[in-house]
Formats: C-alpha cells, sequence, structure tokens
C-alpha cells in the first residue's frame, strides 16, 4: 500500500512539471477590493498555451469541496458550484486560447474574503496557484443614541453601525477634536461583516457638547454628530430632585403609617386588659356571692 501512494505521488509529481515546463503563475500580493465591485483573479499559463482543451477549477482553500467554478470538456460544468457562487462567476473564453484561466467574480460579498486556488489540469500535466483575495466594506452610517442617565449626573451615549470589514477602529471626540475617553466597546462578526457599539458618558461641559462618533478604516471613514443642550443636563437634575422628593414623601409615609399602626395596636392591647380585667372583676363579684349564699 505504501509502495502504491509514493509510485502515485511520483507519478502526480512528473505530471506536474512536465509538458514543455508549463507553469500556473498568478499575482504574489493578496487582492484588495471593495464589497460590491466585480473582482478579476488573475490566473495564467506560462509560456502561453491554449486551455481550451484543458480543465480549469476555482475552488475555497478554506474548503476543497465548495466549487467556485468548473471548466471541462470545452463547457462550464457549475452542477455543484456553492450555493453563494450561483451565476456570480465567468471565464473569459475568449482569452483562454490563450491560456488565460482568470475567473472574473461579481458583487463581491464579505464572505467572499479568503484564498481561492486555480487549478488547470492537462491529461498528462497540472498546476496550480493560490489567490488571496480580502473584501473591503463600509459600513452602515454610525448612529448615536442616549442610552440612560448615569448616576454621577452624566449621560450614557452609544453609537451603533454594522457591515464593516476589516472590524473599524471606533473614536468619540470633542468639538475641537480631541479623543475622549470611552467605555466598553462592543464587537460582532457575521457574513456581512463587523457590527461595533461603542459606549461614552458625558457630562455638561457648557458650550463642549457637541459630541463625534467616528469610525474609520485604512480606506474609508464616516462620523456621526450630536449636540447635547444643556437643559437635558438640567432635566435629569429635575428628574434626581423629583425622585428624591418622591423617595421622600413615600419614607414620611411609611413612617407615619408605622406610627398609626403602633398606636392603633397600643390601643387594642389596652383596650383588650380593660375588657380581660373586666371579666376577671365580675368573675370574682359571682364567686363571693355565690360564697354569701351558701354560708
Amino acid at each position: 500500500m505504501m509502495f502504491f501512494c509514493v509510485t502515485l505521488l511520483t507519478l502526480f509529481s512528473f505530471m506536474k512539471f512536465q509538458s514543455a515546463g508549463l507553469t500556473v503563475v498568478g499575482p504574489e500580493a493578496a487582492l484588495v477590493a471593495v464589497a460590491g465591485e466585480d473582482l478579476v483573479l488573475p490566473c495564467f499559463i506560462k509560456p502561453n498555451t491554449s486551455a481550451v482543451d484543458m480543465t480549469v477549477e476555482w475552488m475555497r482553500l478554506e474548503d476543497v469541496t465548495s466549487l467556485v467554478h468548473l471548466y471541462k470538456d470545452h463547457e462550464d460544468r457549475n452542477e455543484k458550484q456553492a450555493q453563494s457562487y450561483r451565476r456570480r462567476t465567468s471565464l473569459f473564453k475568449e482569452e483562454l486560447q490563450k491560456g488565460n484561466a482568470s475567473l472574473k467574480l461579481s458583487s463581491l460579498r464579505v464572505s467572499d474574503e479568503g484564498e481561492y486556488k486555480c487549478l488547470v489540469e492537462d491529461k498528462s500535466w497540472y498546476d496550480d496557484i493560490t489567490v488571496h483575495v480580502t473584501v473591503e466594506a463600509q459600513g452602515s452610517h454610525p448612529v448615536i443614541t442616549m442610552e440612560s442617565y448615569d448616576h454621577s449626573g452624566g449621560i450614557n451615549l452609544v453609537c451603533e453601525s454594522r457591515g464593516w470589514n476589516p472590524e473599524p477602529e471606533v473614536l468619540w471626540m470633542n468639538r475641537e477634536g480631541d479623543t475622549l475617553p470611552a467605555e466598553d466597546t462592543q464587537i460582532h462578526r457575521d457574513t456581512e461583516g463587523f457590527s461595533v457599539k461603542h459606549r461614552i458618558t458625558v457630562y455638561d461641559y457648557s458650550d463642549s457638547n457637541r459630541i463625534y462618533c467616528r469610525l474609520q478604516q485604512k480606506h474609508h471613514m464616516m462620523e456621526s454628530e450630536v449636540i447635547i443642550n444643556s437643559k437635558v443636563f438640567d432635566a435629569w437634575k429635575w428628574v434626581v430632585g423629583i425622585s428624591v422628593s418622591a423617595c421622600l414623601i413615600a419614607v414620611g409615609w411609611i413612617v407615619t403609617a408605622v406610627i398609626c399602626y403602633k398606636k392603633e395596636l397600643q390601643r387594642q392591647i389596652v383596650e383588650y386588659e380593660f375588657i380581660k380585667k373586666k371579666k376577671f372583676a365580675g368573675k370574682n363579684n359571682f364567686i363571693l356571692n355565690t360564697v354569701e349564699t351558701l354560708m
């Protein structure tokens, strides 16, 4: 069995490097494209040799069973093509005779990011190259919302955006462009890219209540602005004052209720003792009368 495997590997190696030294070449650096655009993944036979009678297969390295595109017997054979690539791939048929086996991938998605293998095979020869694809995506416009009031008198803001790739840097800034110290950042990744939530607590700084949330990548940047009126902070103070007053009133009602309850309980105890003594006195009179009668 081992001899058979060694023989098979030797045969494949022989097949790969014969046929007048044909090789498959492609880009050395990663391809960078933007989501939504079309991208050509280069793959050429050198020296130029017709690939019309050859088999050209494109697949994902992350999953070699995930067929991206297959050309065989002079036509596309995409019956087993991965569902996510249906009607999005094509070869340059008129260029096959020049050894051009490049793949056109339409309407790029973030999920298309990864490594692709271009395998070109003839009856007595084969070779392949790997193409790395990076897909950049500019996410949704950041949305700033007021989440809650802080117990120390500030306002908790949250900035949200989704659909970024790669992960963006998130900054909170004041009107002068100074970076503000922020709190926790929540990051989630799905097939559409990175979603982010970034929080900050702001306080009343008079005329400096203009706050910016900026998301930026190497080639993209988005920014949203919020202006917090001092009246919002005044409203918070009013709410706190009302809450404190309400608490004091509630405590006052509770204290009054407890005092009333104790007084009522004490009254009932005194009344019970009076009735008890009265019954006891009546019982003693009855006993004395009975004794006098017997005598």
